[in-house]
């Protein structure tokens, strides 16, 4: 089932996509949908609502070098356990919506990444069985990084916590196999990531058992799992796409901050 966040000619909802093409539609959920669900009975052609970030979480917490070419690619060793890091809720948009580049950096870069939403009860000290049974869906995720200025901090916050460097979406996919799909990511027309969450050093459970010792993870929060190899640079005027094979594909512009 794909669960979107619209904005709708009365305002905004969660609603089911159905239907593909010019034929699919929106189905209004009443309040949101991690529960049973009920439904308004409002529907809209999707061609006449916008599609917003999928959810507004409270935390996405990302996961770094967790596929061992990238971590190569960057000139680390892949971790012994998993390197986790926070980008703030500020920093999410959803597909359409233009990533910034700001000015203090020279070298923003892609990350294309599959993305876990956490669904109802949450989770907090779960073992990997109720890690599992916690993950609500997955959607597609772009870690947006000034590369420059991680390499300068060291730690992560500045370089990946920019306002719009968290592009999401652009839906929830909730009846996804996800052990072993194809995550891509294209500039234009140029492929620059082929990767394969097979690859992964630690499967999303693990990594969502991991995260759940340290913090609570809420109804909503988000968890990005890594990315392959092949990040490259965003100029202001590029347009990027990150796919991922049942599961849609996430595009955004590329501005350059006045």
């Amino acid at each position: 089932m794909r669960i979107a966040r619209i904005a709708h000619p009365t305002g905004m909802s969660f609603a089911i996509l159905e239907g593909e093409g010019s034929g699919a539609t929106a189905s209004e959920i009443d309040g949101h949908p991690f529960a049973q669900l009920k439904m308004t009975g409002q529907r809209w052609a999707l061609e006449d609502v916008r599609l917003l970030a999928p959810i507004l979480p409270s935390k996405v917490v990302c996961v770094g070098r967790n596929y061992a070419e990238h971590a190569a690619e960057l000139g680390h060793e892949v971790p012994a356990e998993p390197l986790i890091f926070i980008k703030p809720s500020t920093s999410v948009i959803g597909p359409g919506e233009a990533i910034r580049l700001p000015a203090v950096s020279d070298q923003v870069e892609h990350e294309a990444e599959l993305a876990v939403v956490i669904g109802l009860p949450g989770a907090r000290g779960a073992d990997k069985e109720s890690a599992a049974a916690s993950i609500f869906g997955y959607t597609c995720a772009n870690d947006v990084t000034a590369r420059d200025l991680q390499r300068k901090d060291v730690q992560f916050t500045r370089a990946k916590g920019f306002d719009s460097f968290c592009p999401i979406g652009p839906w929830i996919e909730t009846d996804a196999d996800v052990a072993a799909t194809d995550i891509r990511c294209e500039v234009g027309d140029e492929v620059r990531q082929l990767g394969s969450t097979k690859d992964m050093v630690f499967d999303p459970a693990t990594l969502v058992s991991y995260i759940s010792q340290v913090m609570t993870l809420l109804p909503g929060d988000v968890v990005l799992t890594g990315t392959p190899a092949g990040v490259g640079p965003l100029q202001g005027g590029d347009t990027v796409s990150v796919s991922i094979a049942g599961l849609g594909t996430l595009t955004n512009k590329v501005v350059t901050s006045e």
